[in-house]
């Protein structure tokens, strides 16, 4: 049954307000045409006339910026245009900050070719010089992706020039790219140790010998690899030609899956023909597997069918654009959201650049989609506000009537969330999801474990969070046949995931509990000492998940003890395939699933205990 009411009504307002469609402000009178629309200071666009020298230096220039910047309001989106940049003799070689989004605007990742690089490298965060403590933990929130980057590192010294360094954790996402010419290495092993990473995303692309190094966990998907080597605690791989074997696990870790169950690629601008702005978005497919760069399946947008929203910009003219049938694309920054943006038609895209970043004021829910099919959100971040909001972003109504399409699920594409961090945050839920027939492809949900929530007093910090800084639940999936490739889930002060839908499928799970609980009485499930990092419902009979990891970090009380890593229903419809527990250093998990598996503590200390199927296979 569709639900129709809601948009009828915010269409009856808008028109109430003498709108029309046309006449919705936010879409540029530039993007009928050849011109470069109106993204804003904080969108650049490079054509490859411009000389290399001017190039290098903007972004090298935002770099210096960004590169400290974890907690910051900056966002910036470099879009190139379709042609050649840099030489052999003059490489570009771009280095990638936080909250920072490298794209190409071609039709095809071939049309825009970086001769040069582009990394992301450890940072160095100790003052010691004998101990640097350089590492890639908190690398989060950049993004990459529509173009060809031939390697070359001429002018970089010995160790820089070995390969293209990518060393990232959550929130960072590698789309439709290819890298030719050299390696590509997820871990930077230039800097001084410990040299850790925490996981990461690479979708639909085309990828050299890969060096993982230190990468604890990471989901490829839908891409195709020369050579893949080391394995840490969790590395996933779907769809994936070239993908290692992973027979002998879990010595490698390796999780392989032939093909990705249901996947739709991320939507992206790019620039016709003509010279004029068009958004890209690609059908759901089901057992795929390889790149799809040349699938013709989909639609292609006119930009001026979209509302382009900056910061400032009044909800309500949005949501009016929105019930009117644009599109909304939101421009680099942070917008202050009190009143909820409602996405009520089915098939509208809500796109991001440069993480566009919704923030929760006066405990608002920031984006709220209906019970409608086909409904994109993708390259959007959400941030809980100081005031309690019931959920961040809510996909359905709880018991609603609406009706969902298999063939056509609402989608979200590299959608983050997080509850403190820049300031206090708190929220019920982050991510609630009501309907059925959903994908999220590609999510770090956080509560944040550090930040300047402005916690001053040393050894109570961390109680204090506990207290100031709350977050219930991650991500919470209620609805029917939702599946989830890559779902990063952390620190909440319940069940991090709580799935009560049937028929769920999950292709990578990574998990860390709070560090934070003052006491094991605060840490308590009723009679249960603790909750379980992955939780599927008491009356599910049908659920799937592969690869997953819970870890953890009693930082603030290292005696206290969570059960289970991972709690679901005894049935044989449940399974899980490859799951393990890991001890940070503090904290104990006593068992991995439903009392099965050995204690994740202090005599393992980043050691996985590993179950490789739950129930076990006869």
């Amino acid at each position: 049954m569709t639900r129709i009411r809601p948009f009828r009504r915010a269409a009856v307002g808008a028109l109430a307000l003498g709108l029309s469609l046309a006449a919705v402000p936010g879409s540029p009178a530039s993007a009928h045409g050849s011109g470069t629309p109106g993204f804003g200071s904080n969108v650049t666009v490079f054509d490859p006339s411009m000389p290399v020298s001017d190039i290098q230096a903007t972004l090298d220039a935002t770099y210096a910026k960004q590169v400290d910047n974890e907690m910051g309001t900056a966002r910036y989106a470099y879009l190139f245009k379709p042609g050649t940049y840099g030489t052999a003799e003059q490489p570009l070689q771009i280095k990638v900050g936080y909250y920072t989004e490298i794209t190409g605007l071609g039709a095809n990742p071939g049309d825009v070719v970086i001769n040069g690089k582009v990394e992301a490298y450890n940072r160095c965060l100790g003052s010691d010089p004998a101990n640097p403590n350089c590492i890639a933990l908190v690398n989060f929130w950049r993004t990459l992706s529509n173009l060809t980057v031939n390697i070359n590192g001429a002018g970089q010294d010995g160790c820089r020039q070995t390969a293209n360094f990518w060393a990232v954790s959550q929130a960072v996402s590698l789309r439709r790219t290819q890298f030719t010419g050299g390696t590509l290495s997820l871990m930077d092993y230039c800097t001084a140790g410990p040299q850790y990473a925490s996981g990461g995303f690479i979708a639909n692309s085309k990828l050299p010998n890969t060096v993982n190094g230190s990468q604890q966990q990471w989901l490829t998907r839908n891409s195709e690899v020369a050579t893949w080597s080391n394995a840490v605690w969790n590395q996933v791989f779907a769809g994936v030609t070239g993908a290692p074997d992973d027979a002998a696990f879990p010595n490698p870790p390796y999780t392989t899956l032939p093909t990705t169950p249901v996947s739709r690629e991320k939507p992206f601008l790019f620039v016709d023909a003509k010279g004029k702005y068009q958004v890209r978005v690609p059908a759901a497919k089901r057992n795929t597997a390889g790149t799809s760069w040349d699938d013709a399946s989909g639609r292609t947008i006119p930009l001026s069918d979209f509302y382009v929203a900056k910061p400032g910009d009044s909800v309500t003219k949005i949501n009016v654009a929105l019930a009117l049938g644009k599109h909304l694309l939101l421009t680099p920054g942070v917008y202050d959201i009190a009143r909820s943006i409602e996405v009520r038609r089915p098939n509208t895209v809500v796109l991001g650049l440069g993480h566009a970043t919704l923030t929760a004021v006066n405990g608002s829910i920031p984006l709220d989609v209906a019970d409608v099919p086909g409904a994109i959100i993708a390259g959007v971040t959400i941030d809980a506000g100081t005031k309690e909001s019931p959920v961040l972003l809510r996909v359905g109504q709880k018991h609603g009537l609406g009706f969902s399409s298999a063939a056509n699920p609402t989608t979200l594409n590299d959608v983050y969330f997080r509850v403190g961090g820049p300031h206090i945050g708190k929220s019920n839920i982050a991510l609630e999801v009501n309907s059925d027939d959903v994908l999220i492809d590609h999510t770090w949900v956080w509560r944040g474990d550090h930040g300047v929530e402005g916690f001053t007093n040393g050894v109570n910090g961390d109680t204090d969070r506990w207290k100031t800084n709350t977050g219930r639940y991650g991500a919470v999936i209620n609805g029917d046949d939702v599946t989830a490739t890559g779902l990063f889930v952390e620190h909440f002060q319940k069940y991090n995931t709580v799935w009560n839908g049937e028929r769920g499928t999950t292709v990578l799970y990574q998990n860390e509990l709070p560090y934070d609980p003052p006491t094991q009485a605060d840490w308590m499930n009723g009679s249960v000492e603790g909750y379980a990092g992955y939780k599927v419902g008491s009356k599910v009979k049908t659920h799937h998940l592969y690869g997953a990891g819970v870890y953890v970090f009693n930082q603030n009380n290292p005696s206290i003890h969570t059960e289970n890593g991972f709690e679901v229903p005894q049935t044989p419809g449940v399974k899980l395939h490859h799951i393990m527990t890991v001890n940070l250093s503090a904290g104990i998990i006593d068992h991995v699933v439903n009392g099965v598996g050995e204690a994740a503590d202090t005599t393992k200390v980043g050691q996985p205990v590993f179950v490789a199927d739950y129930p076990a296979v006869p």
